[in-house]
């Protein structure tokens, strides 16, 4: 699959729809999200519908009905392009662009020509790319349908070789390799980054949430950052990583990641893994969801699908904070029956908009304290033979306040750390006191 320029060639939607589908997936909803990805890629939508289907037909996963009717929708639009949200195998992609003289997308390869357009940075590019070859590989059939063997050598007597098509996927499993090594680069240089920041005791804070929540609107809300924001699906894709001032003591790094989304490609959950490293690896996360969309609770779910699939190999849980956006969208009863929804959760909501500043104080406010949960506050006096300890301290945690006692030369100090932390510190230096977990 290349990343042919798709701008404004008209284009036809369908949403196929099983009729023993009893999940809670609304149909029109999955449809509307497939226009605005089509919309995404710079597409006109002519047409867009839901098909019932009764089952998957393995030649064309659709029926001979259907595709005499959609052939009379292309001659009658004009349409270049048509999409099928839902997953094509090689052969039914092919089959049915003989069948219908256009191309045909299903909905990994629409998201992985979105990403291939928006990604940016050269990390972004590499994960986009291995991505496709992984796509890409499965779907050599369509290109070398005549399969024919190369030789294996000179003369008549020479062996059959090997076939064109297991040559090809040979090179794209060699390039995927390479590509690999590189990302590798790239999850290392994310640890030494990550591992620099816990040494200054510089907490992770990442947003997750449902592609065009207002992630990237918070983001800059924050950080006081110029992430590109805009209302489609996917406007961020390449991960952006700014520091927030929470309080006079609290410096936090918070992380903008790419949006969810329902059905998300298992290729890009794995090409993206040295990026969504930093949801396994935060100190908090910050699920931000659109609470104004009909489907915010559809959205929820399929958010939290993706995260556990990145969470299940990470010893380390963090804790997850839902950030109920678009609070500006709301009328006065639905935000009445929302703030009283929010107070019944344990872990209360904090209700936003990101694009008015509402609610920020508040959030703002709950990451401190959220952070600080777990924390030690300790007051110790550390004489001048103990320096050893001073150095720990501020390695492995954070020095509020340090004054040098009159008369002697003694420091007075005001530490924090993690419980680890602490403990750690009582076993390495028993010798100083108090030591008391305040």
């Amino acid at each position: 699959m290349s990343s042919t320029k798709v701008e404004a060639q008209p284009a036809i939607v369908i949403r196929p729809h099983y009729r023993t589908d009893f999940s809670n997936s609304d149909p029109q909803n999955a449809l509307s999200e497939a226009q605005g990805l089509a919309v995404a890629l710079g597409l006109s939508v002519v047409h867009a519908s839901v098909i019932n289907i009764r089952k998957i037909i393995p030649a064309t996963f659709i029926g001979g009905g259907v595709i005499e009717s959609l052939l009379i929708k292309i001659k009658e639009t004009n349409a270049k392009l048509l999409i099928i949200d839902a997953d094509l195998s090689p052969v039914q992609q092919r089959n049915l662009e003989t069948a219908m003289q256009v191309k045909v997308l299903d909905r990994t390869g629409l998201i992985l020509e979105i990403f291939s357009l928006r990604a940016l940075t050269k990390e972004g590019r590499l994960q986009v790319e291995l991505a496709r070859i992984v796509y890409e590989r499965s779907r050599l059939v369509r290109t070398w349908t005549h399969l024919e063997r190369q030789r294996g050598g000179k003369g008549f007597l020479a062996g059959p070789g090997e076939r064109q098509i297991e040559s090809d996927r040979r090179d794209l499993s060699d390039k995927a390799v390479a590509l690999g090594r590189q990302l590798e680069k790239v999850r290392r240089t994310r640890r030494l980054h990550r591992k620099a920041r816990k040494k200054r005791d510089c907490p992770i804070i990442t947003l997750v949430g449902y592609t065009n929540a207002g992630k990237s609107t918070l983001f800059n809300r924050l950080t006081d950052a110029n992430v590109f924001v805009q209302d489609m699906l996917f406007a961020t894709l390449d991960p952006t990583i700014r520091e927030v001032k929470l309080n006079q003591d609290l410096t936090a790094v918070l992380s903008d990641t790419v949006g969810f989304i329902s059905n998300l490609p298992t290729e890009l959950i794995a090409a993206f893994r040295a990026t969504l490293e930093e949801v396994t690896e935060a100190d908090l996360i910050l699920h931000v969801r659109d609470i104004a969309s009909p489907f915010s609770e559809e959205q929820r779910q399929n958010v939290e699908q993706v995260m556990a699939k990145l969470l299940e190999q990470s010893a380390k849980l963090p804790p997850v904070l839902e950030v109920w956006n678009k609070i500006d969208l709301t009328d006065s009863e639905t935000r009445e029956f929302l703030t009283a929804k929010a107070a019944k959760q344990e872990t209360k909501p904090i209700l936003i908009s990101a694009n008015t500043g509402e609610g920020l104080e508040e959030l703002t406010a709950k990451m401190s304290d959220l952070l600080d949960a777990g924390h030690c506050v300790l007051q110790l006096t550390i004489p001048p033979g103990q320096s050893d300890a001073f150095d720990w301290i501020q390695r492995h945690g954070r020095i509020l306040q340090c004054d040098a006692i009159e008369d002697s030369s003694d420091l007075d100090c005001v530490i924090k750390m993690d419980r680890p932390a602490f403990n750690k510190f009582k076993s390495t230096f028993p010798k100083l006191a108090p030591y008391i977990c305040g």
